[in-house]
């Protein structure tokens, strides 16, 4: 597991960074980092078995991922920087747009300086683009770059989109639990342990379970209300508890008034967490329906069946992901063997 972010107590302050306070439109970037990798990002967003196909193809072909999708030289982000840092340090919003240029959304820079938080977006990331070459490394990259420039509370760094974005953002909050402590959900949202949205290693995935993520949706929305409802229930069903629904009321499909927003980041903030035993308890019962399931795929080898065992196991990694390995893993060499 990479670690992310620098070494606890070490801090870059104003007085050595020098840069500038305010909005940014278009703020360029030098930094790169292990966990913007592709390596590393397809290690976190894709299932076991699609990690262990790219790595197949990667041997037989004698290629590998580029160390890094995005060259930094190329882009621009939009960055607004409160004129003052709390104590502790700024807080920090990554926020994934769904349109192409980015911005800082009307009314937003005011809800920034009451909450001491740097926003960065950054343009040609909107829905149009690629998720896994650009979308997610350019969030990563932005919230690296800035927490190398200023001084950031740690623990109030986060994730946000809206729309399309919002759901990229929710994935980026659950494969990246290390480095944001919560998610901005604005008006787009998905079940997890699917084949859009499946489950981390299960060491990160154990993180995000701490995770706060706050669904802020128009009252008018009713695809994306019904969506966050379908989400939350998914969440809760694997033990992600800290899951907070503000509705805006009429309102549209839209992005977040400043008011809504002013009150989410306060949300964002509360670090309430489910009791120890039931997160414990959840944890039990998710470990042993993976368990079982994936002795039905060695119950199925046992019986000379490999292609039936490989259609169970597939099922089985794309809803379990890394909490099936690595005996998901293990399981596809046998089945390979068999075939």
């Amino acid at each position: 597991m990479i670690s992310i972010g620098a070494p606890a107590g070490e801090t870059l302050n104003e007085e050595t960074t020098g840069d500038a306070k305010g909005l940014q439109r278009d703020a360029v970037f030098t930094d790169y980092f292990p966990a913007s990798g592709s390596a590393e990002v397809v290690r976190r967003l894709l299932s076991p078995l699609a990690n262990r196909e790219i790595a197949r193809v990667s041997a037989d072909s004698h290629t590998a991922l580029r160390e890094q999708a995005i060259d930094l030289s190329e882009e621009t982000f939009a960055v607004y920087v409160p004129a003052a840092a709390p104590p502790q340090g700024y807080a920090l919003l990554s926020f994934i747009a769904p349109w192409q240029k980015g911005h800082l959304p009307a009314g937003w820079a005011s809800v920034m300086d009451k909450h001491g938080m740097i926003f960065v977006s950054a343009s040609n990331s909107g829905n149009t683009e690629n998720i896994l070459d650009r979308r997610i490394p350019l969030a990563l990259l932005g919230a690296h770059n800035i927490m190398q420039r200023y001084p950031v509370d740690r623990d109030r760094v986060y994730v946000g989109g809206m729309s399309g974005g919002s759901r990229v953002a929710m994935r980026v909050a659950m494969a990246y639990p290390d480095l944001f402590h919560g998610a901005l959900l604005n008006a787009g949202s998905d079940p997890i342990g699917t084949a859009e949205a499946v489950l981390p290693p299960a060491d990160l995935f154990r993180q995000f379970q701490s995770s706060r993520l706050v669904y802020v949706t128009g009252s008018a929305d009713t695809w994306n209300i019904h969506n966050d409802i379908d989400s939350r229930q998914s969440m809760n069903a694997w033990c992600v508890f800290g899951t907070i629904t503000e509705t805006i009321q009429r309102a549209g499909h839209e992005t977040a008034s400043p008011a809504a927003l002013d009150h989410a980041l306060g949300t964002l903030d509360e670090r309430a967490s489910a009791a120890a035993g039931k997160l414990a308890a959840c944890r039990d019962r998710v470990e042993r329906q993976s368990a079982a399931k994936l002795q039905e795929v060695k119950n199925l080898l046992d019986r000379d069946k490999p292609s039936d065992a490989w259609r169970l196991l597939v099922k089985i990694d794309l809803h379990y992901g890394g909490i099936a390995a690595p005996q998901s893993v293990e399981l596809a060499q046998r089945i390979g063997d068999h075939r």
